[in-house]
């Protein structure tokens, strides 16, 4: 029996036109294994509610065609069902799908697809927030506010708001409570990981795994500018854990409480968020298509 596929597309999500973007679905994928179904999102939340009517009527997997921010929207409603969630990235960062090993290029990311297995992966939530891949407070958080904040999209335009960001940008203090963990600093960067990396390669938390039912905590220090070309070069090679200015830690729950209430985001979403967070790990709440291992 053919797997009932729904793929919904956010049309504003990443750089590229995607009025052809279901011709290219069509043409890679395998019909004899997928019945398909193609949406285009109309607003923000749109991709919530497709998917959870996409659940409804018991379909087996959800494709979400876009970025973190899409992937977030799509598979929240996942969650705990047993509809598989499916990425195409599309999206200016792309950190769950290139954890999971998925290409950048459509049709080679619908080979996948034809291609994939169903695992079973672990997700986080931060206060009543789900996220799949990071979220965090600090710098990051500033970037995502700035760069939600733009009209222009894209690795450049991020990049733009990183470089100009750090100079303005003025670190805060954090205490994290937790099992065996009491922790006062003063931190640049706080990310909470539940894959490896922020997207576009850059690693955060190289050793995170979506299957180990832990999460994985970052705190970067204070650094001069000196020190940005070498905390840029161990972030793409997967070794800034190993950095002075770095602290790793790794919890299935914790508690941060900083001074203020203020900027915090999950899978690149910024929103606003209290004194007090919670952050925890739920082991093995969503179902994912991924490449099979032979």
């Amino acid at each position: 029996m053919k797997k009932r596929t729904a793929f919904i597309i956010n049309p504003i999500s990443g750089t590229t036109k995607k009025d052809l973007i279901p011709a290219y679905i069509l043409d890679t994928l395998d019909e004899e294994i997928f019945d398909a179904e193609i949406v285009f999102t109309e607003r923000k939340g749109h991709g919530s509610e497709l998917a959870r009517g996409f659940v409804a009527r018991g379909f087996d997997i959800v494709v979400a065609v876009g970025g973190d921010g899409t992937v977030n929207e799509i598979a929240r409603e996942l969650r705990h069902t047993n509809t598989a969630l499916g990425i195409i990235p599309i999206g200016s960062g792309n950190g769950l799908a290139r954890h999971l090993g998925i290409p950048m290029n459509i049709h080679s990311a619908v080979e996948v697809l034809n291609n994939s297995e169903t695992i079973l992966m672990d997700y986080g939530i931060v206060n009543d927030q789900p996220f799949f891949c990071t979220c965090g407070t600090g710098f990051d958080a500033y970037v995502s506010t700035e760069f939600a904040k733009g009209q222009r999209r894209g690795i450049m335009a991020y990049l733009e708001k990183i470089i100009t960001g750090y100079f303005s940008y003025k670190s805060l203090n954090y205490h994290l409570t937790g099992e065996g963990i009491d922790l006062k600093t003063k931190a640049f960067v706080l990310t909470f990981a539940n894959a490896s990396q922020w997207g576009n390669n850059a690693y955060i938390a190289p050793q995170a795994s979506v299957q180990d039912g832990m999460l994985d905590i970052s705190i970067m220090s204070n650094f001069p500018v000196i020190a940005i070309p070498t905390l840029a070069l161990q972030l793409f090679t997967k070794t800034i854990n190993n950095d002075l200015f770095m602290t790793t830690l790794r919890t299935r729950e914790i508690t941060l409480w900083r001074d203020e209430p203020g900027p915090f985001h999950y899978d690149g979403e910024p929103y606003e968020e209290g004194r007090e967070i919670k952050i925890k790990i739920v082991p093995d709440g969503l179902k994912v298509r991924t490449k099979k291992k032979f």
